[in-house]
């Protein structure tokens, strides 16, 4: 066989203990050949085009285990509230403003992003300050969590929530002096969802596509939708199949339905879906797999659920429940007996343990690979059972640059330290991946690697140096691991003859200078089965 391109005159990163090669050779959507350029050039031919390296390094595409790939592509129309541009309430509320003054009166205005805990009144805008901000509009904000958010009094009326409205279970509709504040939490946070306008299918599509492209410029050939079906209910899925029949779909997509009563996951499975099982066809572009249950909140917002409570300082307490524990294990139940992959959100110990014990009774194999998102303070006795039934743990390491600061204010600094055991998980041979669960955090891969090797938060606070990684590593939990989490390791992760052909070709070779670098790093070129599907200046024709 003949390639058809052939990447050579920098370094090609093969995978964890494989070393670098100088060439590689692609054929047919497969890597044919890798190793010195005399080897490599054996299989050239007179069309074979190159990619000249010039010094840079390539490595297996990146796989975002963990993120919402649809709701990053809508989230590029809303107002962008993240805190590392939206650091006090006067900003957050003149962006809202702004967005109200661009809509529509009536037009819902939606926000995204935001960190109360970063901003200069370390707590959330209240009802009152969004009404004066946008008094004819609609108005709901999102945490940066994602599990909780603010509405202004329209918002609430649209969804006919009032100061007697019951508080769903798992949710939490906060009062004062028995009066709403516009927080909404957790299950109850479906209550304003429901009164939003659908975006449509055509939007759908544009906003996959979007959010592909973006991730493509950062050397992601793979990646996951988690809950699906959370924003438009089935036409989530209609969207995704139309993006791929238009050839819009950048990365090979493994899916996970929403598991949570109000999701869709019965009706996909009353409509006829069946999901992906081990043997069937990993070159699909789109796999439905697996479904998504939510076990508890989040560690920055105080709704994780903890056997040991948050600090006084913090608010005390130990977090929500979505659920009741005979709830979720009939639910992890139902769904393992279908064939789903089950991937549940659990982040303190108390969910972790909850759902290890629904998913330990429902028959976890390793065969089955069951997946824990997000893991993030697990204890030594569930890692081991944990490893025992293959479950996988599926973190996300930039949780401790962007909210690790936080961790320790709510927590203290001995679990802090303790959080996102990446070193550990990785010595035990737990395949621990790594992901962004963008748009909570960023997908900015380097930002990831960068954490996974030095622990240091934003503000340069190292948190468990012990579980650092080393860059090597780091990489392998970034590809070989995410590819694990969805049955593909046979496929794609390593740079090896016979793999996909998902190369990133970076700015630079990550292997040289100090960790601060990998913050300024970026992606030349990524591409999918030998396919160029980013190229930042167009050098590939």
């Amino acid at each position: 066989m003949t390639a058809e391109i052939i990447l050579q005159g920098g370094s090609v990163f093969r995978g964890l203990g494989a070393g670098t090669a100088e060439s590689l050779a692609i054929a047919g959507g497969k890597v044919l050949a890798v190793g010195s350029l005399a080897e490599v050039e054996h299989v050239a031919g007179p069309d074979t085009k190159r990619i000249d390296l010039a010094g840079r390094l390539a490595i297996p595409a990146f796989n975002e285990a963990h993120m919402h790939l649809l709701p990053v592509g809508l989230g590029l129309t809303q107002v962008n509230l993240r805190a590392e541009e939206v650091r006090s309430l006067d900003t957050l509320l003149g962006r809202i403003k702004a967005g109200a003054d661009a809509a529509q009166k009536g037009q819902w205005v939606l926000g995204r992003g935001y960190d109360h805990g970063a901003l200069d009144v370390n707590r959330h805008p209240t009802i009152g300050e969004l009404d004066a901000a946008a008094p004819d509009n609609p108005v709901f904000i999102v945490r940066t969590c994602g599990h909780m958010g603010v509405a202004n009094s329209a918002a609430l009326r649209a969804a006919g929530v009032g100061h007697n409205t019951p508080t769903p279970e798992g949710g939490v509709i906060e009062r004062k002096g028995g009066q709403l504040t516009g927080l909404i939490q957790e299950r109850a946070m479906h209550l304003i969802k429901v009164a939003m306008p659908r975006p449509d299918r055509a939007r759908m599509v544009d906003a996959i596509e979007a959010a592909g492209q973006h991730l493509a410029s950062y050397g992601f050939a793979s990646a996951t939708d988690m809950n699906v079906g959370m924003t438009a209910d089935l036409e989530e899925i209609a969207a995704y199949e139309d993006c791929l029949a238009q050839g819009r779909l950048k990365q090979r997509m493994w899916q996970v339905l929403a598991g949570n009563p109000e999701g869709i996951a019965k009706k996909a499975w009353d409509a006829g879906m069946r999901p992906w099982m081990p043997g069937d066809d990993t070159a699909a572009m789109l796999r439905w797999g697996a479904v998504k249950v939510f076990a508890d909140g989040s560690a920055g917002g105080l709704t994780a659920a903890f056997f040991d409570p948050y600090l006084e300082s913090a608010g005390g307490g130990t977090g929500v429940f979505t659920f009741p524990t005979e709830t979720i294990h009939d639910l992890l139940s139902h769904y393992h007996g279908q064939g789903w992959q089950l991937d549940i959100h659990a982040i303190g110990d108390a969910a972790i343990e909850q759902v290890l014990v629904g998913m330990e009774e429902a028959g976890a194999s390793p065969a089955r690979r069951h997946r824990i998102e997000h893991c993030g303070f697990v204890t030594r006795d569930q890692r081991r059972r944990m490893k025992a039934h293959g479950i996988l743990p599926v973190p996300q390491p930039v949780f401790m640059y962007e909210f690790g600061d936080l961790y320790v204010e709510n927590l203290g600094l001995p679990r802090a330290e303790n959080a996102y055991p990446m070193k550990t998980w990785f010595e035990e041979g737990a395949m621990p991946s790594a992901s962004s669960d963008a748009p909570v955090s960023s997908y900015d891969p380097f930002i990831n690697l960068f954490t996974m090797t030095t622990r240091r938060t934003n503000k340069g606070t190292v948190l468990g140096g012990h579980e650092a990684l080393t860059l090597e590593q780091a990489l392998h939990c970034y590809t070989v691991n995410g590819a694990y989490s969805t049955f593909a390791e046979g496929a794609r992760g390593t740079l090896e003859p016979g793999m996909d052909a998902d190369i990133a070709v970076l700015s630079r070779d990550i292997f040289q200078g100090t960790p601060e670098e990998l913050l300024t790093t970026s992606c030349h070129i990524t591409l999918r089965g030998g396919q160029v599907i980013f190229d930042r200046h167009a050098e590939f024709g």
